[in-house]
């Protein structure tokens, strides 16, 4: 998990096929599942957020899931074990 801004915001435009500079938040997990590293363009430029466990490790949904929404990404970020959160039927507007 060396990589920088510039490098992660490489593998997303020519690995992953997306715009990084688009204001969506790109999230990269390293090999040990311990750190975790957030990018998004910011208006102005771009913005990294980097977390380091001491102890434990992240979990990633399951299955081949590249997108995850706001709510997943927070549960991830608290340790919340996403496979055995259970979420009360809500609206969706079709």
């Amino acid at each position: 998990m060396r990589y920088g801004i510039y490098s992660l915001a490489g593998l997303v435009r020519n690995e992953l096929g997306f715009d990084p500079s688009s204001g969506d938040v790109f999230v990269f997990l390293g090999k040990r599942l311990d750190q975790i590293r957030l990018l998004q363009w910011d208006r102005d430029g771009f913005a990294m957020y980097v977390k380091k466990l001491e102890v434990g490790t992240f979990e990633w949904p399951k299955g081949n899931q590249i997108l995850i929404t706001s709510h997943q990404l927070t549960l991830l970020l608290q340790g919340v074990m996403l496979d055995s959160v259970r979420l009360r039927k809500r609206y969706i507007r079709a």
